[in-house]
């Protein structure tokens, strides 16, 4: 195994700050597109650090160097605004207090209030003139308000005061972070200091840095704060769910910089301005800020469609003109391992969510005594949201301009919104590192067969890394390890748990033992060949039918449909390219034809009539134009599966005809469904009985308008049936379900570009054995449910599509 030593020195390179004084010590490589050998770009900020039974001098002296605050560690001079001094707090709710926007809604709500109980009779109650009581009332409805966004505000403030506990707090998680992830936390230096000299100029000018990270773990905002002291910026408040403000982690936290909101905010007006008022004066006073564009953590290990809530606020803030600007941030936190994945995966095979807690996020099984690699944090270039709002308004046309600025429709808004979101999203991508697990689960994951020799493993991720810098994209350095060591160290990370060993053969042999947790690592490449792959599975649907190479080759309108069908398929499960279809699918061909992966005949003009493998691809068994089958084969499983459980929807024989199904229900029922089909051979891969690939394809269905989604008055289930235009039929006799309709079409469709199974001979046998088990999954729903009457559908499917924000809608 590995030394945890680096071959250029006793320990991972370091940047040096004190004060304002930056000094790189030069020392290893990088990856990514600039060559391996020249001067070194990467650092690790944080590294081991002393233990008290290993070498309790050095502890000692370490934690009386932490407490006095020496050297880098007194956080003196910090870029940006001053937040660590007492009164902090209280100064920051006056200002909120004082807020324009909350005043105004506050005598809004009164006034509201007022109207109702004049309505009523109400204030005839008490003596006096009505102009009396009504100013008394109104004076008293607003004080109860304020005591209310008094209240909200203590809940939610981030309560930064002292620097003494900062140090403590910095020197406590550094020590717990080191303890799992024993390589430290790694930064490009490039990218380090141009954000100390963006966060230089923001402070200049009294502006905000808004971070906008992507969300694997509860570590990913530990090492934004972690480096933000480290440089000696500003710390960002960071929105954080009130989930975590549980008995001892959520009062630290709130102190060490979180700001708690509600997961939900419901139909609450107030609520809703006061953090409104909150972000804009944190804006307005250009304290550094962070929230997670994809809302909640990705349980997949891809990039999740953003979350607009915050965002929202963000962009209002600026967009009204109450903050002139502020700077985006986009940040991309990747990690050899995350400690969550276990939890993550039972909740994905269905089991509930556990309520956070400490112990078990200080569990020694999940934290204090593994190690778990390193965590590599990625800074893309800030930018101005002031000029990317501008930039947006440019292409609209003319707008309403008011006294807070533009006037935009909801929908010029929502476009800008999704736009930001998608923008912040490709900028994550653009950063992001390939760690050497994920490129070893990707690894495993697309190859056939039970397992792989070490030098077969090596050879493809040494092809893949290529493929992954060809793609713009960048690899983790390995500090000139050769690429087996590389391997060794990636696999004594995923642990025997993960990846098995076959020992006592020529070479040693490993193979997936839970591809399901493994497929969390290979989620985190797809982002970057996903319009290759979907080309490769719209290709399958001929090259599955075997024959010679004639008999294989796809015409270029018959590729085009089927990956226009696939893209929309996916549009909210992956991030494409934006300058859309026909542009990408040009590009992706030219490339996989530079890369000899297939053949394009083409006419004297040079318009493409057919595709098909190329003789070298064929010569070497498929192995690259199966790579990019197998990353989204699973995903294509899914989909089928999601489609295959709407068949069991169909209303029974001579039963109610408006009959609404709980939407989690069915979800769930799903997943039995998958989970049934895969043990039985017809379902390839049990990712596919992933909870949240299943939920995004049923949202895409209700897009689709194939089922109607909507909530029930005073309810918070959602409920669901067939649009009837997509509902199959039955059998007047048996009542089985016919094989035919549009759905069936549909379900077909995505069939074409499955991966085949064991009964790809006996299709007959397939459709009858699948419809069957559908049905008989579907048919426990319905004596479940009741009939729903009209009048309690509160939203139909069609109301919440005017009001979706949804990404673009292909390739």
């Amino acid at each position: 195994m590995p030394s945890d030593k680096s071959p250029v020195g006793d320990s991972a390179p370091d940047l040096e700050i004190v004060g304002n004084k930056v000094t790189i010590h030069p020392s290893g490589v990088t990856g990514g597109l600039e060559p391996q050998d020249e001067q070194i770009t990467e650092r690790n900020l944080v590294r081991h650090m002393a233990r008290f039974r290993e070498n309790p001098f050095d502890f000692l002296r370490e934690v009386s160097l932490y407490m006095s605050g020496t050297g880098w560690r007194a956080y003196d001079d910090v870029i940006g605004q001053p937040i660590f001094y007492s009164g902090f707090t209280d100064r920051m709710k006056s200002r909120i207090l004082a807020s324009p926007l909350l005043q105004g809604k506050v005598k809004e709500l009164a006034e509201a209030r007022l109207a109702v109980e004049e309505k009523e009779g109400l204030l005839d109650v008490k003596p006096g003139p009505l102009e009396q009581k009504r100013i008394h009332r109104r004076n008293e409805i607003q004080g109860n308000l304020k005591e209310v966004v008094d209240s909200m505000l203590d809940n939610m403030i981030c309560k930064m005061e002292s620097k003494r506990f900062i140090r403590g707090a910095y020197y406590l998680c550094t020590q717990l972070l080191t303890r799992a992830y024993h390589q430290g936390i790694h930064v490009s230096s490039e990218e380090v200091l141009r954000l100390r000299s963006f966060a230089q100029e923001a402070a200049a000018k009294k502006q905000s840095i808004v971070f906008l990270p992507c969300h694997k773990s509860h570590v990913d905002y530990v090492s934004l704060q972690l480096i933000c002291y480290r440089l000696g910026i500003g710390l960002p408040v960071v929105v954080a769910g009130e989930n975590l403000n549980i008995p001892m982690l959520g009062p630290f936290l709130q102190h060490a910089g979180a700001m708690w909101i509600r997961r939900s905010f419901g139909n609450d007006p107030l609520y809703n301005t006061v953090v409104q008022a909150y972000i804009d004066t944190m804006l307005q006073q250009g304290f550094n800020f962070e929230c997670f564009i994809e809302g909640g953590r990705s349980r997949t290990g891809k990039l999740l469609s953003p979350k607009f809530g915050i965002l929202s606020f963000i962009l209002d803030s600026v967009l009204s003109g109450r903050v002139e600007d502020t700077i985006i941030c986009p940040v991309s936190t990747q990690y050899d391992k995350v400690i969550e994945t276990e939890s993550y995966i039972s909740e994905l095979l269905g089991q509930p969510k556990r309520k956070e807690n400490l112990a078990d996020f200080l569990s020694s099984s999940s934290v204090l005594s593994l190690k778990l690699g390193r965590v590599d944090v990625r800074f893309h270039e800030p930018w101005s949201l002031r000029e990317f709002i501008n930039q947006q308004l440019n292409r609209m046309p003319e707008q309403i301009v008011g006294n807070g600025g533009p006037q935009l429709s909801y929908a010029d808004r929502g476009r800008v919104l999704r736009s930001l979101g998608y923008r912040v999203l490709s900028d994550i991508n653009d950063v992001s590192v390939m760690m050497p697990t994920a490129l070893v689960g990707t690894v495993l994951l697309t190859l056939r067969g039970r397992g792989v020799g070490k030098g077969e493993m090596v050879r493809r991720v040494e092809w893949l890394c290529e493929r992954v810098r060809a793609k713009g994209g960048r690899v983790a350095h390995f500090y000139r390890y050769p690429t087996d060591v590389v391997v060794e160290r990636a696999l004594e990370v995923l642990g025997p748990q993960l990846v098995g060993e076959v020992s006592g053969l020529v070479e040693p042999t490993y193979y997936a033992v839970d591809r399901f947790q493994l497929s969390f690592y290979r989620n985190m490449t797809i982002h970057l060949f996903i319009t290759e792959a979907l080309v490769s599975a719209a290709m399958y649907t001929r090259i599955k039918q075997g024959g010679g190479p004639s008999f294989q080759r796809i015409s270029y309108q018959d590729l085009f449909n089927q990956v226009s069908f696939l893209s929309q398929l996916f549009r909210g499960e992956f991030i494409f390219p934006p300058e859309g279809l026909t542009t990408n699918l040009e590009k992706t061909l030219r490339g996989l034809e530079r890369d000899n992966i297939i053949t394009v005949s083409r006419d004297d003009a040079g318009a493409p009539l057919f595709v098909e493998l190329s003789d070298a691809e064929r010569q070497c068994g498929r192995e690259n134009y199966d790579f990019y089958c197998f990353l989204v084969w699973p995903f294509i499983e899914a989909s089928w599966l999601g489609s295959v459980s709407l068949l069991g929807l169909t209303p029974p024989l001579n039963g109610a005809e408006d009959v609404w199904i709980d939407l989690n229900k069915a979800q769930n029922s799903a997943q039995l469904l998958g989970k049934t089909l895969y043990h039985q051979g017809d379902l390839s891969y049990f990712e596919a009985v992933n909870k949240e690939t299943l939920r995004n394809s049923y949202q895409r269905f209700a897009e689709e308008g194939i089922i109607q989604v909507a909530k029930s008055k005073g309810s918070k289930v959602s409920t669901m049936k067939l649009a009837a235009e997509w509902t199959p039929e039955r059998d007047p006799t048996t009542g089985k379900l016919v094989p035919r309709g549009r759905l069936w079409d549909f379900t077909e469709l995505i069939a074409q570009s499955r991966r085949e199974g064991k009964n790809r001979r006996d299709g007959a046998t397939v459709s009858s054995r699948v419809l069957h088990m559908s049905d008989v999954v579907g048919r426990k729903l319905f004596e479940d449910a009741s009939p729903a009457a009209a009048e309690e559908v509160d939203v139909s499917i069609r109301q919440m599509r005017r009001k979706a924000i949804t990404p673009s809608s292909k390739l």
